[in-house]
């Protein structure tokens, strides 16, 4: 049902108040959709530091292995001896040494920037 007795105006005011509405539930929806998109991105990007950290512990291992004949005893002798470097306070590493002549347990956990 139209409204026959308002005037122009009044009418102009209640679109122009509509469009505001919808105005501001679109520029909401997109700024939604762009914080999910952002989180999943950062979220992808954090494990994958995670991995890069594993795989340059590996390398330094494999590398110590070739070099000098034996499995680095401890994650200290890979950084003083073949410059392993990491975010120490970002991640935490469980290195277990199995033996001069075992491939070492690596664990790589990411605390989530605490």
């Amino acid at each position: 049902m139209k409204h026959r007795f308002e005037s122009p105006e009044t009418q102009k005011g209640r679109l122009a108040s509509r469009n505001l509405i919808v105005s501001v539930i679109s520029f909401l929806l997109i700024a939604l959709l762009f914080w999910i998109g952002i989180s999943l991105v950062s979220n992808r990007t954090d494990s994958r530091e995670a991995e890069i950290v594993k795989d340059a512990i590996t390398r330094g291992i494999i590398h110590c292995y070739t070099s000098e004949g034996f499995y680095p005893e401890s994650l200290e002798y890979l950084k003083q001896n073949y410059g392993l470097r990491y975010d120490e306070e970002r991640f935490f590493i469980d290195y277990q040494a199995l033996g001069s002549n075992l491939l070492p347990d690596v664990t790589v956990i990411d605390r989530g920037g605490m």
